[in-house]
């Protein structure tokens, strides 16, 4: 039994971690990537795209990260009043919350005689009955309280790790032209691994999950330099 939950916890904090990867990663491919387009199509020397490209991904990674610090900060919140009002409910409205306890266990199919048994039992324990409301009745699961910043942490750096692909050519190659094919080239095939293995994981067609993620990032470059152009042009 005890082997079973442990699975189920591990389960659960990879399924969140996998969460922010995506996230993470999804932006951090395509955001760099069509900005480094963008200034290429403006014909900009690659030292200026790299010093752009990296600030840009410390500010995205941050504001990412950010992001997902709140809603990690958000998720607690929202479970830690959900906790206080349940107490509240069971101290002052004892009667409804056992109707309600009731109610779940006839729901599952128990006898009238078995649901008042067990309601019973379950209500001689405050703390035990609330996490039992908390959960089957809210449908709410007790949050990692370290998984704000552990959210914050695992976007940010998704967001550094998918930035670095699109803008490495720069670094080693002089001309922007020639910098942005290596670029192209690099980003979508990772592009479409990344989308091949995020279908994968949430359970969609792979090949035509890793093809869309593929084309958004190629429509975001394109459109970033075709706009570069035009300005450059007029």
């Amino acid at each position: 039994m005890n082997t079973h939950l442990h699975h189920t916890e591990q389960h659960l904090k990879s399924s969140a971690l996998l969460t922010d990867i995506v996230i993470g990663m999804s932006d951090g491919l395509t955001v760099p990537f069509a900005l480094a387009a963008g200034l290429s199509g403006a014909a900009v020397d690659s030292h200026i795209i790299v010093i752009a490209g990296i600030a840009e991904i410390c500010a995205g990674s941050i504001a990412m990260g950010l992001g997902g610090y709140l809603a990690g900060k958000t998720e607690i919140d929202h479970y830690e009043s959900e906790v206080k009002r349940e107490y509240d409910e069971v101290e002052t409205l004892r009667h409804r919350e056992i109707e309600e306890t009731k109610e779940f266990f006839a729901n599952i199919g128990l006898s009238p005689s078995l649901q008042t048994q067990a309601t019973e039992e379950i209500a001689q324990d405050k703390d035990r009955w609330v996490d039992f409301m908390m959960k089957y009745e809210l449908g709410l699961e007790k949050p990692d309280p370290k998984r704000a910043t552990k959210s914050a942490l695992n976007i940010g750096l998704s967001y550094i790790a998918g930035g670095i692909i699109p803008l490495s050519p720069y670094f080693f190659v002089h001309d922007s032209s020639e910098a942005l094919k290596i670029s192209v080239a690099a980003t979508l095939m990772c592009l479409f691994v990344f989308g091949y293995f995020k279908s994968r994981i949430t359970g969609i067609n792979a090949l035509g999950g890793a093809l869309r993620v593929t084309l958004i990032g190629a429509m975001a470059a394109a459109a970033a330099f075709g706009v570069a152009k035009f300005f450059m042009l007029h």
